[in-house]
């Protein structure tokens, strides 16, 4: 499989059909990005990132692990998660920014690059088992799937989507969408 901009353009348009959560994945990308700039996020925005991550399987992610990250993530205090935001905003580099967000309980890079698509989504997406082992089925990845990679990983998977974004003249976001509908095809 190719992506080419006619194959990532198709997939990214039938994401809404595959992907029951499109509503409300598409107000949190229009509201978030500013009020996770600003800091003026409740701690009910700042979780959702973490039950979207987990939650967009809808059952495929193993219900034990999903609910024992969700847990993790909510002992964090709410100071906590507003500072590592904070942070992340402010700070130098992809590395950077999200060893800020892992900081926090339950937050391991895979989260922390959702929390970046919805905090940033001109420049960065989401990184999952299903994105990465789509983009190594088309031949743009060598390595499988890092459980969980670590941030030069993430980087180098970032570098490969910007690639691939690029060739097929698409924002980042379609392209993500475009990997997920490619993905859960695969995942049959």
């Amino acid at each position: 499989m190719d992506l080419t901009p006619a194959l990532v353009a198709r997939k990214a348009d039938a994401y809404e059909t595959v992907q029951p959560l499109y509503a409300v994945e598409a107000e949190h990308r229009e509201t978030l990005p500013d009020a996770l700039a600003s800091g003026e996020f409740g701690w009910r925005d700042a979780e959702w990132v973490v039950q979207w991550y987990y939650r967009r399987y809808l059952g495929a992610y193993p219900d034990a692990d999903r609910r024992a990250a969700e847990e993790r993530y909510g002992e964090n205090s709410y100071e906590a998660v507003h500072g590592a935001v904070a942070d992340a905003v402010a700070a130098d580099g992809t590395a950077a920014k999200l060893g800020s967000l892992t900081a926090l309980s339950g937050v391991d890079v895979p989260v922390g690059s959702a929390f970046l698509a919805f905090l940033h989504p001109q420049r960065y997406l989401v990184a999952s088992r299903r994105e990465w082992e789509t983009l190594r089925a088309a031949g743009e990845l060598d390595a499988p799937y890092p459980d969980p990679p670590a941030a030069e990983e993430y980087e180098r998977y970032l570098r490969t989507c910007r690639g691939v974004a690029q060739r097929c003249d698409c924002s980042l976001w379609a392209l993500s969408r475009a990997l997920w509908t490619i993905g859960s095809e695969r995942d049959g």
